[in-house]
């Protein structure tokens, strides 16, 4: 195995096509799942849901999860208006709805809540989440006067393992990710941790001190563009030919 080679861990599972792409680079991806996304649809929020389709609401989704799940009761396309963040979760937001029915996206909970603000319109929005949902996007809307009415459909579960291999950089994608690796590894400080959003990045440095780089955008594809050109500029890796 050539000395350039570099191992990197990601603690979810990637699309083929990125870890190939890594590949090219001499960056060698082992994925592992440290936390499992389980839809939690009661027969109640599976009404809810029903009826909602049938009403021109405000809905908003921060997570891919969250999307899937929905999409997966709807019996027809609603009549909604759709805030979001960027990446995946647009991308399948608009497996069934019309690029005019997202008013905006942002990339993160934060920064979408600032854009709902800008609509001055908007008194209230239906928000589909998880059970372990940041509080950021309904705290601001709230404090600002808009009724946030949340809808969980998925829950998430740590499931973490014991690492042995040494990794030249982690990858991580939120902070139950965190949670669920940390809670039975520890890590060297020559490791570089690749973190999605400050959240993610903020839980990471609560448990070790070793170097974060935080990719502002969500989305797997834009994080694995960041290790590319982190190791590019430190090791000098090169495209293989």
């Amino acid at each position: 195995m050539a000395a350039n080679n570099i191992h990197i861990l990601s603690t979810r599972f990637l699309n083929e096509e990125l870890v190939e792409k890594a590949t090219l680079h001499n960056l060698f991806i082992d994925a592992e799942a440290f936390i499992q996304n389980i839809p939690d649809v009661t027969a109640e929020t599976e009404e809810v849901i029903n009826a909602l389709s049938r009403q021109p609401i405000t809905a908003v989704f921060t997570s891919i999860h969250a999307v899937e799940v929905v999409k997966s009761e709807l019996g027809i396309i609603p009549p909604w208006k759709i805030f979001s963040t960027g990446g995946a979760t647009k991308e399948a937001l608009l497996d069934i709805f019309d690029e005019s029915s997202i008013i905006a996206t942002a990339k993160n909970a934060s920064g979408l809540a600032e854009k709902i603000l800008q609509h001055n319109d908007i008194r209230k929005i239906i928000f589909f989440c998880g059970k372990q949902r940041l509080n950021d996007l309904p705290e601001n809307l709230q404090a600002s006067g808009v009724d946030v009415r949340e809808i969980i459909v998925y829950q998430t579960i740590g499931t973490p393992k014991t690492i042995h291999k040494h990794y030249q950089g982690i990858l991580f994608f939120s902070p139950s990710g965190a949670h669920s690796f940390f809670s039975v590894n520890t890590i060297p400080l020559s490791t570089i941790i690749f973190s999605i959003g400050k959240t993610t990045t903020a839980t990471v440095e609560s448990y070790c001190s070793n170097p974060v780089i935080t990719s502002q955008w969500p989305g797997e594809a834009n994080l694995v563009e960041l290790v590319i050109d982190h190791f590019k500029k430190t090791t000098g890796i090169e495209n293989k030919v």
